[in-house]
């Protein structure tokens, strides 16, 4: 570290601004909150130290990060600020003194709510009704991400009348989130698809959230819980939009039809204070979602005015954040597994060790690279560290094991791969080790067990261990073979009697009449997920058809695109694509099922986008009901769209995009006409 503060000044300011940017726009963080955190500290600690230093453009004093050029910027009626962070009781006090002497010397009352570690949202509404949903961006400016959180649920698209007139015009804010339970099975159908695993429910829920195609974040389990009230319009005073404290506006919120925190504490000393925050720290896993800290807000709302602002927070709120939670254990082993496309992924087999939550008996090492920057060898004591992760880390070797006795030297990844023999190699300098023999018995489980999972061809029964069997005996090395299995020759395999043999047979048999784009999720094409899959099946409704599509035919399609399309295209053109397709069109696989669901089809080539709430139909029902007619239902607007079907809160961006290009508009009236005939009305 330089000595110069000048030069560490910038160096810190170099560093925040990156992990900003990996933080906010890209979702992907590359160090932990508490490291970043640290980061902020010594800068801050640097600029009060040389005042000179110190400028408004630093990240001590700016909020959030960079806005994504995907979405349309919104410009904030108040700024969405950040808050100052407690790290300790002692600071927590000092910020309650201060407090207490800005209102004027009066004994203040607080309250405190768990602090959701999500992506912060504001909602707009005018006379009770959803118009706009705004990402914090850089505080001042937001991302318009209208139509994706439309797709949420919990987020009311009217207000509850209940409460009487609502205001003309009123923002709520708060926090877009997944549970821990659906972040995990998420992340199974994931991994199912043959698609990384997402790093933690925030990022995936930030991720998720902020997707060009709201199609995509439709498919995503997304919650909303609000905790704050913001700018309002045509508010009478002291009616119930105009409450006088935090803990009313939680219960008007609740009222209003929003989901809120039911562990809110009022604190009325700051004894009390300190002891909800000790217990939400305690308990934290007892919630169904991740929190990082506690939220410790001034109740009395009258006051905020007087207690002000800095330039990038509140003075009447501050975050006592949590420490990250970590656990030291023993590293046994270094061990690697292989995928269904051959990627090598390094893990740790550890001595078990509570952390999180939950027992942790492994833990990622994500790459090779990953391993020698951390280096913890087999024998250390590392620590591991759980912060919503589906598989924890390693974070790296405890104090003092670089010196311990009798360290081996340092981990080498291995040449060939252990299920194999086969070389493994880092194709084109990515970071990811891969076997490169197709013929490999791991690729070709994995390859096998996704082909038959619920997500593709959903071949009951046929689940990996049953798929390694079947490859062990020399029964099947491609998901082809699967057509050419009877009860006979399964009959006497371990577990596989004549009924079960031949209830399986039958469930193999009955996958042959799923539908094409199934049959298309199942082949792994890398890139080629559902959506993908449901549009390219559209236009080619059958293997040969598929096979035979250029990537300017493809890369045509509304939702596909030039790298979906170079995809489908290699792996058509390979000599073991190729063959594969001929044999599952000669099984007959996916041939009933090409034309769909037996209705006119209407809309055939036609895409259709459809926005807000259609009354009779789901979100996903709307989208399945012009798929099933030949249509497709892409996310958003482009010059290949055939109309916009626009229902309750249509999504502004949407409708103005397909104003800008004359795309037509049709009611939601008018759907019903639109699946009939496939024609615009008069």
């Amino acid at each position: 570290m330089t000595d110069d503060p000048a030069a560490r000044v910038h160096a810190l300011r170099t560093l925040i601004a990156h992990h900003t940017e990996r933080y906010y726009l890209d979702d992907a963080p590359e160090i932990a909150d508490a490291e970043f955190d640290a980061l902020v500290r010594e800068l801050r600690a640097l600029e009060e130290a040389h005042p000179d230093l110190a400028g408004e453009t630093s990240p001590t004093r700016t909020v959030g990060g960079a806005l994504s050029t995907a979405f349309s910027p919104v410009v904030h009626a108040a700024p969405m600020q950040s808050l100052d962070n407690a790290f300790d009781d002692d600071e927590l006090r000092a910020w309650a003194d201060r407090a207490v002497k800005l209102a004027g010397g009066h004994p203040l009352t607080f309250c405190c709510e768990p602090k959701i570690d999500g992506l912060a949202m504001s909602l707009t509404y005018v006379d009770g009704v959803l118009v706009r949903g705004a990402t914090r961006g850089d505080g001042t400016t937001g991302e318009d991400v209208t139509d994706n959180i439309a797709t949420i649920s919990s987020i009311p698209k009217v207000l509850n009348p209940d409460l009487g007139a609502p205001p003309a015009l009123v923002e709520i804010r708060g926090e877009v989130y997944m549970e821990r339970a659906a972040f995990e099975a998420m992340n199974r159908r994931q991994l199912e698809l043959g698609e990384k695993a997402f790093v933690n429910p925030r990022n995936a829920a930030a991720g998720s959230l902020r997707q060009k195609d709201s199609s995509i974040t439709a498919t995503r389990p997304l919650s909303f819980l609000a905790y704050l009230l913001g700018p309002t319009e045509g508010v009478a005073p002291g009616s119930a939009w105009d409450p006088s404290t935090q803990h009313g506006v939680l219960e008007l919120l609740r009222g209003a039809g929003f989901t809120v925190t039911s562990r809110a504490v009022v604190a009325a000393s700051v004894e009390e204070m300190l002891e909800a925050c000790a217990r939400f720290e305690a308990e934290r896993h007892l919630l169904s979602f991740d929190i990082d800290g506690a939220v410790v807000k001034v109740d009395d709302r009258t006051l905020y005015e007087d207690l002000g602002s800095t330039s990038r927070a509140p003075r009447w709120a501050i975050a006592k954040k949590f420490p990250p939670e970590e656990r030291t254990t023993t590293l046994l082993d270094i061990q690697i597994s292989v995928g269904r496309t051959g990627r090598v992924t390094p893990f740790a087999v550890l001595e078990p060790v509570f952390v999180g939550g939950t027992t942790v008996a492994m833990a990622t090492l994500h790459n090779e690279d990953q391993v020698a920057l951390k280096d913890v060898r087999p024998g250390d004591v590392v620590v591991v560290r759980k912060a919503g992760d589906v598989i924890p880390e390693v974070v790296g070797p405890a104090p003092g094991q670089a010196t311990r006795p009798g360290r081996p030297g340092p981990w080498q990844f291995p040449s060939t791969c252990p299920s194999c023999g086969g070389p493994l190699a880092r194709l084109n300098g990515e970071s990811d080790t891969t076997c490169v023999n197709r013929s490999c018995r791991a690729q070709i489980i994995q390859g096998l067990t996704y082909f038959a999972s619920r997500t593709a061809l959903d071949i009951e029964g046929l689940g990996e261990s049953r798929v390694a069997q079947l490859v062990d005996a020399v029964l099947v090395t491609s998901p082809a073979d699967l057509y050419t299995l009877t009860p006979a020759m399964l009959e006497g395999l371990e577990g596989l009697g004549e009924i079960s043999a031949t209830k399986l047979c039958a469930a193999i048999e009955g996958s042959r009449r799923q539908p094409m784009h199934r049959v298309l999720i199942g082949l792994g094409i890398h890139d080629v997920g559902p959506a993908a899959a449901r549009i390219t099946s559209a236009a080619f409704p059958t293997l040969s058809a598929v096979a035979s599509a250029t990537v300017d035919q493809l890369a045509a399609l509304d939702g596909i695109g030039p790298v979906i399309a170079g995809r489908i295209v290699e792996f058509a053109q390979s000599a073991h694509g190729r063959t594969l397709l001929e044999r599952l069109e000669q099984a007959g696989v996916g041939v009933e099922g090409s034309g769909g669901s037996g209705l006119p089809q209407t809309l055939l080539g036609k895409a259709v986008v459809i926005t807000g709430s259609l009354e009779g139909y789901t979100r996903d029902g709307a989208e399945a009901a012009v798929l099933a007619r030949g249509g497709t239902s892409p996310g958003s607007v482009s010059k290949k769209t055939f109309c916009v079907v626009a229902g309750d809160a249509p999504g502004a961006s949407k409708l103005t995009k397909a104003e800008t290009l004359s795309i037509p508009i049709v009611d939601a009236a008018s759907f019903e006409h639109l699946l009939t005939t496939g024609t615009l009305p008069e």
